[in-house]
């Protein structure tokens, strides 16, 4: 199960060494909730990445308040705990909120972005679009 947010936040603000902030993007892989092997469909794939990413949108109901939940997957590692920082953040979000966001700016906060390798980078902003525009989706029905 992932800790909230602010506790991983407080876990980042900690760790000083990159070699950490990796071990420990890593652990939040780990320890998000398995995906269901019958979701790793096209439909779910996030193009752009690199790794084999899967993102899926769980709303509950419909319009800008509706609160949507993710669930991921990849096959590698990093990019695993990538998706894992993603559904922490957002999940549990208004979908209109989760259209509007920045997550991006998390991941500067940290510095994140700046040790990511090019291929990563392309890979994370592909997944925050979808995110982005799945919500929006959902906020505008």
């Amino acid at each position: 199960m992932l800790p909230p947010i602010s506790e991983i936040s407080d876990n980042f603000e900690l760790l000083d060494d990159w070699e950490d902030r990796y071990r420990y993007l890593i652990e939040l892989g780990r320890l998000m909730p398995d995906m269901p092997e019958a979701e790793h469909r096209d439909e779910n794939k996030v193009q752009g990445c690199a790794s084999q990413v899967w993102l899926q949108m769980l709303p509950e109901g419909t319009g800008p308040s509706a609160p949507v939940a993710f669930r991921g997957d990849s096959d590698a590692h990093i990019v695993k705990g990538l998706v894992a920082l993603l559904v922490a953040l957002l999940s549990g979000r208004p979908a209109a909120e989760i259209a509007s966001s920045e997550p991006l700016a998390f991941f500067d906060r940290f510095g994140l972005g700046q040790h990511l390798t090019p291929q990563r980078s392309n890979g994370l902003r592909a997944m925050v679009e979808r995110i982005r525009a799945e919500a929006g989706r959902v906020a505008a029905a």
